[in-house]
């Protein structure tokens, strides 16, 4: 063995069985960009290496993976200024107000995160918008990425007089007499406006994607489950991959969305762009959806919300969904089926569940995922142990959206009941399912730490007087990191080469300055990562940090 690298920690958590009373390692061999050897740093002394890189007393784990996230996508939802910080109306205004001073008379004024609690009791409305934006065009992204609101002449530039018919379950939503209100659900909807807005050039989406790729290594990122694969992506992966030096700084597994109004022709061609990919990117599944979200009334439930929503799939002809999946399942190709509503998940169950017995065989190791779950009784979690099937999930969107009053929109829309079924992270991995956790930047932020900490807490993290939501849906601290390392690896199918500290695998990892088994939640939220490794080649290293 002649390692590339040595990295020495005084803490290194490997995430898989050690047996009882064996030394805890603390010296990792990197050679070829995968683990050549573990052990002591006594072991390490006898280990001919080129580079000898000694962290001290820091905490070595396999590198971070956020399971669900958008970054190509997320350009375009976080064009504008920053709503998300306003907690009410009047600070929403006195944003978009600014926004439109601060641009060129007849640009766009755009906005990002909206939160719909904003509102209060009030519908979200043209109406409330049109003054601060001088009469402007405007589109705001709201914080669930699958709604906008658009002003008065935003509407009339796109000639949105009434409503609309779609493939999907989408609406322009309009009040009484048949007017828009401004409030667009679902993407076919939102495209009416959205296509209107002057796009960015290539080397403007280049560089802000390679920013943030940048930020996302800083973070303690080292890979990402990408849940879309819109216009242009590839070519922005491809572009990245040339101008970056090393390659990108973060493995990217990439799902491009199936929609519904698609039929096996769109099939074929999404299932032929499965393989494209280049050093540390590449296609890899499809992402389907069921429903949308609960707080525009989209999600799919068993019975209406408060406001008598909330009660249609996605798909309109939901058989139309279970074709599409066992189209891809008889393909070997693995799935990720967006499902936030209780029926929505059953409605996944229930495809899966009817796979005929050669569809299944044909490629059995294939993962197949649901995404989000927000609200899931106990039948469909007993359901969820047989299945096979991996949950993915975002704490933040349990601790950073809902409360433990449910005053939030997102409970009084669902009623007590069903927010107490909520992210039921705790009961899924009781139930032996394999969970892996993310963010579903730029629905909520990216950083890994602070996520670890709320799927701890059940409340943001840093906000000691809040009350946790739900708190027996807690995870562990072992749990919470294995939903970001060795159950990440699982739910990509990836386990046999990621995951865990193993000789064999990839050397991907990440280093921290406080141990994120032990330290308290709030303050390994805002503990440091000292460094990411990919392919054992450093893609982020915090001054001073090592020697």
């Amino acid at each position: 063995m002649n390692p590339d690298v040595i990295i020495l920690a005084d803490t290194v958590h490997t995430m898989e069985d050690r047996t009882p009373g064996s030394p805890a390692p603390q010296a990792v061999a990197v050679q070829d960009g995968v683990i050549a050897a573990v052990g002591s740093r006594a072991d390490a002394e006898g280990w001919p290496a080129a580079e000898v890189i000694d962290f001290g007393a820091a905490v070595l784990t396999p590198g971070l993976v956020d399971c669900h996230i958008h970054p190509v996508f997320g350009l375009e939802l976080t064009r504008g200024c920053d709503l998300s910080g306003a907690k009410d109306l009047a600070g929403v205004r006195a944003l978009l107000r600014a926004e439109a001073e601060a641009i060129p008379p007849g640009d766009w004024v755009r906005g990002w995160g909206l939160d719909p609690n904003v509102f209060g009791s009030a519908a979200a409305h043209r109406e409330l918008i049109d003054d601060v934006v001088s009469g402007r065009p405007c589109l705001i992204r709201l914080f669930d990425g699958h709604s906008a609101l658009a002003s008065s002449r935003a509407l009339e530039l796109a000639g949105v007089t009434g409503p609309r018919a779609f493939d999907q379950a989408s609406e322009v939503v309009c009040d009484p007499s048949g007017r828009p209100t401004g409030l667009l659900l679902e993407a076919a909807a939102v495209e009416l406006v959205a296509q209107l807005v002057p796009a960015e050039s290539f080397d403007e989406r280049k560089a802000r994607l390679a920013e943030l790729f940048t930020q996302f290594a800083r973070s303690g990122l080292t890979g990402a489950h990408v849940m879309d694969c819109g216009e242009g992506s590839l070519e922005l992966f491809r572009a990245l991959e040339d101008d970056m030096d090393g390659g990108l700084p973060l493995r990217l597994r990439i799902s491009p969305w199936c929609m519904p109004g698609s039929g096996e022709e769109d099939w074929r061609r999404l299932a032929g762009q499965i393989g494209v990919g280049g050093t540390r990117w590449e296609v890899a599944g499809i992402k389907l959806f069921v429903d949308g979200t609960v707080d525009n009334g989209t999600a799919w439930l068993f019975e209406p919300d408060i406001y008598g929503e909330s009660v249609a799939p996605f798909w309109p002809r939901p058989e139309e969904y279970a074709a599409a999946v066992r189209f891809f399942a008889g393909r070997g190709i693995p799935t990720a089926t967006h499902a936030i509503g209780d029926a929505g998940v059953a409605a996944v169950l229930d495809a899966f569940e009817s796979l005929p017995p050669a569809v299944r065989s044909v490629a059995p190791v294939a993962v197949h995922r649901i995404e989000h779950l927000e609200t899931v009784p106990d039948a469909l979690i007993a359901r969820f142990s047989r299945a096979g099937l991996v949950a993915s999930m975002q704490p933040t969107h349990c601790t950073h959206y809902s409360r433990a009053d449910h005053s939030d929109n997102w409970s009084t829309r669902l009623g007590p009941e069903r927010a107490n079924n909520a992210w039921r992270c705790a009961d899924l991995r009781a139930a032996g399912t394999t969970l892996g956790l993310g963010s579903d930047w730029p629905i909520a932020p990216f950083e890994p730490l602070p996520i670890l900490a709320d799927a701890q807490l059940r409340r943001r993290s840093g906000r000691r007087d809040e009350q946790p939501v739900v708190p027996g849906q807690a995870l562990t601290a072992l749990q919470a990191l294995e939903g970001y390392t060795s159950h990440a690896a699982r739910a990509a199918g990836e386990w046999a080469v990621s995951g865990s500290i193993t000789v064999g695998k990839r050397a991907d990892f990440t280093v921290f300055d406080a141990d994120p088994l032990s330290v308290a939640p709030d303050d390994l939220a805002a503990a440091q990562v000292l460094a990411t490794f990919v392919d054992g080649r450093v893609q982020h290293l915090a001054v001073g940090s090592a020697r």
